[in-house]
């Protein structure tokens, strides 16, 4: 058995050849996350788009055998500074206790296509 478990999710192919994330032992690391949907297309509404990374995340940990609970930190690059409004009525629905959330780091940034948004995350899960 490979040391190294890829993790793939329906609507994330692209043109590199890399996996949407990896889990090695109980850490889970991402690639570069898009608000992709399933059916592979990137909603143009920036509040769509912010929501739909944040359902891809947690399609990720789970597909790791994870949940939300183990995310550790977030890095999020976006478009427009402005949009980080958006990031956050997302961010707390997902984590709404003050006293457990991951940690996070946003910068502005260039992005490709009419992304708005991508991130990276980290997660440790459960030995």
């Amino acid at each position: 058995m490979a040391r190294r478990q890829t993790i793939e999710l329906d609507g994330f192919a692209h043109g590199n050849p890399i996996p949407v994330a990896v889990r090695i032992g109980n850490m889970v690391y991402t690639g570069g996350v898009a608000g992709t949907n399933e059916a592979g297309q990137t909603p143009e509404d920036p509040d769509e788009q912010i929501g739909q990374v944040f359902k891809n995340l947690q399609r990720i940990v789970e597909a790791a055998g994870g949940t939300v609970a183990d995310i550790a930190k977030i890095d999020v690059k976006l478009r427009d500074m402005s949009h980080r409004a958006i990031v956050n009525k997302h961010w707390l629905a997902m984590f709404p206790d003050e006293h457990d959330r991951p940690a996070r780091h946003t910068t502005q940034g260039d992005l490709p296509g009419s992304l708005v948004i991508q991130v990276e995350m980290v997660a440790v899960l459960e030995a």
